[in-house]
């Protein structure tokens, strides 16, 4: 049990995360139990065994940035605490970082076909735990939506099974309702102009931009574990890999090392805010 410090820390990262509020996060935070930051982060801290990352959305026939520049640096910390992670998503994605991280792509067939190998594969390798981070989620007419309310079903996998048939923790992460796990707050979403997802998660964070939850996890971690936390992440240079590698920003579509539209700076600000937040309660 955490003691209410850091408590306060997790919900002071939590607000920081949705300042912007664009897409209506901060509203949606409203809806979620306080703490769901640190509630995450206890579950990364804790996991030593095989991890799972689901990731991927598609956009202007590529995948953007917003999402596997989380899961890589997911991936970074459970690789450092012990664990076992492993990137899931689509071909195009998983092609362009098997070099430099295990990846697996995810199933595709039907429904039940997905289904079927998920269960094969949770067998076969279960998981301690499966986080996914700015990938579709289904709607409730089980199609796949973007912001824009195009179908974008055939660019992507169902991934749903991924999170109902886990019996391990799970984590979601999302910045817009039609994201994988976005289900959890249902209700806030209905106010929202979007297509949203219905799937549900144990710990559902929500961010201005879904990597940035992703960083601001990093840096808390590492504050939990006594180890720098203004260390080892370099946004920038993974935003720069993903575009050599056919990556693009979200919302404009072009090949530029930024996420979902915000100068290339606002990640490594927020950050910078994030790691501030920890400095200054850790020298309280």
């Amino acid at each position: 049990m955490r003691d209410q410090a850091t408590l306060t820390v997790s919900e002071a990262l939590e607000t920081l995360l949705v300042a912007h509020n664009h897409r209506g996060m901060r509203d949606v935070r409203a809806t979620l139990e306080p703490g769901y930051l640190l509630r995450a982060a206890d579950m990364i801290y804790g996991c030593t065994g095989r991890a799972y990352i689901l990731t991927g959305f598609p956009v202007a026939g590529t995948f953007e940035t917003d999402g596997p520049a989380g899961a890589m640096a997911l991936y970074q910390l459970l690789l450092q605490r012990g664990a076992q992670p492993t990137i899931l998503s689509d071909r195009p994605i998983t092609h362009a970082l098997s070099k430099d991280f295990l990846c697996t792509e995810l199933a595709t067939g039907t429904r039940g076909e997905i289904a079927d190998a998920v269960s094969l594969l949770y067998q076969q390798a279960p998981p301690d735990l499966v986080i996914s981070i700015e990938r579709p989620g289904t709607a409730a007419d089980g199609h796949c939506y973007n912001m824009a309310g195009d179908d974008i079903s055939a660019a992507c996998s169902s991934a749903e099974p991924y999170l109902e048939l886990a019996t391990c923790p799970t984590i979601a992460i999302g910045d817009g309702g039609n994201e994988l796990g976005m289900g959890k707050a249902q209700a806030a979403l209905t106010s929202l102009n979007i297509r949203a997802a219905i799937s549900d998660c144990d710990e559902l964070i929500v961010a201005d931009v879904s990597n940035w939850a992703a960083y601001a996890l990093y840096a808390l971690v590492q504050w939990l574990d006594n180890k720098p936390h203004d260390l080892a992440l370099d946004i920038q240079q993974a935003l720069a890999y993903l575009v050599s590698v056919g990556a693009v920003d979200g919302v404009t579509g072009l090949p530029t090392p930024t996420e979902d539209g915000f100068p290339a700076n606002a990640g490594p600000h927020l950050l910078a805010e994030a790691n501030t937040i920890l400095t200054r309660t850790a020298a309280a």
